[in-house]
């Protein structure tokens, strides 16, 4: 880990770069705070307005200039070489329902300062070779409109942004309405972007039990995602027979039992799988349900196995029926597969944690984030800090000052690199 040291240049207030960044921080950490010390700032809803302002009013004060496209991607623009493609550096402000200050938020307030201290260090004259974009993707959590990474996606061409502006949420709200209700409907396109960077908390506790200040993403793990309805029939739960029930909820059941055995099937750390988001029709507690929507979820570095689990969760689905007498619809959602990216981004990302002093190991990227969908269009490179226990997607989600002040200095030097065209071979 980290220790207590931090960037020791003055600012002209009196503070350290270190400093602002952490002033900055814990303003952006009250925004949607809850009860429990984490926050909830779902997609387009009015805690994730708020923070949109928070982001657009520090990127005017730090003197760059503000974009949203037509899917409500927030993008600060620096352009020191006109007509030059960009650096695109950020992350996502949205979060997960009950969820921790640091997912996402984290990658967006670092983003922001390495973009201001490299922007109070620009030589009149000498411009880089590429301009810079600080981003806040629209949607990554996909907690409120499904799938997640949306504005990475339509900005990556993977989604059309009409067919993102349709989204729904689970009260029928679409993704256009919701940004139109925010003020954040946008008519930009974008920069065109020569490379990306993107740090974030690892959620995972690699780092940490290793004692490493920063991980460098080699690959991501490879992920099937799907939405399912499992069709029983209501009913009373007390005069209704057993052997004559249909229960939506059983079946359900079931399958969360199966996805874990799936798991479990593998060492620990092979196959990860999960079942969530339960929608039960009609929810009532003396009536056998009709009716659950929920989501699977299947990861894994290895896509044979991957593709071993789903072979075997097909399986598995069609006993299921059979047995509980439910008929279980299944719609893929959103997949990804194995990814590695450039080794000579991670060697470049070595290079800077060599040296300002810092730590560093090569990791996976076991969650999905905005990079994914960069690294398929521009050299991209993946920063990781510790995350206190491996906790995530919680109020409890923590990283140390210090660990968060080292990502911000690495991020720093990785774009001034990327921007002075260090990543050109491999394009």
């Amino acid at each position: 880990m980290a220790t207590d040291r931090t960037t020791a240049r003055t600012t002209v207030d009196g503070a350290t770069d270190s400093d602002l960044f952490l002033r900055d921080f814990r303003s952006l950490s009250r925004i949607g705070e809850t009860p429990g010390g984490g926050v909830d700032r779902q997609a387009a809803t009015t805690a994730d307005a708020q923070s949109r302002a928070w982001f657009t009013a520090l990127l005017s004060q730090y003197g760059f200039a503000v974009e949203v496209d037509a899917i409500g991607n927030v993008f600060g623009l620096l352009e020191w070489n006109p007509g030059a493609p960009y650096v695109l550096v950020g992350s996502h402000l949205d979060s997960q329902p009950l969820a921790g200050k640091f997912d996402g938020a984290y990658g967006v307030a670092a983003a922001l300062h390495a973009g201001r201290r490299l922007a109070s260090d620009h030589a009149p004259g000498h411009p880089p070779k590429y301009n810079l974009a600080v981003v806040d993707w629209f949607n990554e959590e996909g907690s409120r409109f499904a799938p997640s990474m949306m504005g990475s996606s339509v900005y990556t061409g993977k989604m059309t942004a009409s067919d993102a502006l349709a989204t729904r949420d689970p009260d029928g709200v679409t993704v256009a309405q919701a940004l139109t209700a925010i003020g954040h409907t946008g008519t930009g396109s974008g920069p065109v972007p020569a490379a990306c960077a993107e740090i974030h908390i690892e959620q995972g506790r690699s780092l940490e039990d290793s004692g490493t200040t920063i991980g460098l993403v080699h690959s991501c793990w490879a992920a099937e995602k799907f939405t399912v309805t499992v069709h029983g029939e209501q009913a009373h739960t007390g005069s209704t027979v057993i052997a004559d029930r249909r229960d939506a909820v059983l079946g359900a059941s079931r399958l969360v039992v199966l996805l874990r055995e799936l798991a479990d099937r593998h060492p620990a750390g092979v196959l990860h799988t999960s079942v969530g988001q339960f929608t039960v029709l009609p929810n009532s507690p003396v009536v056998v349900a009709r009716r659950v929507d929920l989501t699977m979820d299947l990861r894994s570095a290895d896509e044979e196995v991957l593709a071993e689990a789903k072979q075997l969760l097909e399986n598995g689905i069609k006993l299921i029926e059979d047995e509980v007498d439910v008929r279980i619809e299944v719609r893929g959602a959103h997949a990804w597969g194995v990814r590695p990216y450039p080794a000579a981004g991670v060697d470049l990302a070595r290079e800077c944690a060599d040296g300002l002093g810092f730590t560093s190991r090569p990791v996976h990227t076991l969650a999905g984030h905005d990079s994914i969908n960069m690294n398929d269009v521009v050299p991209t490179v993946m920063l990781f800090v510790p995350s206190v226990e491996g906790v995530s997607h919680n109020e409890g989600e923590y990283t140390s000052d210090a660990d968060l002040c080292a990502g911000v200095d690495v991020l720093t030097e990785v774009v001034r690199r990327l921007c002075e065209g260090a990543l050109d071979d491999t394009r």
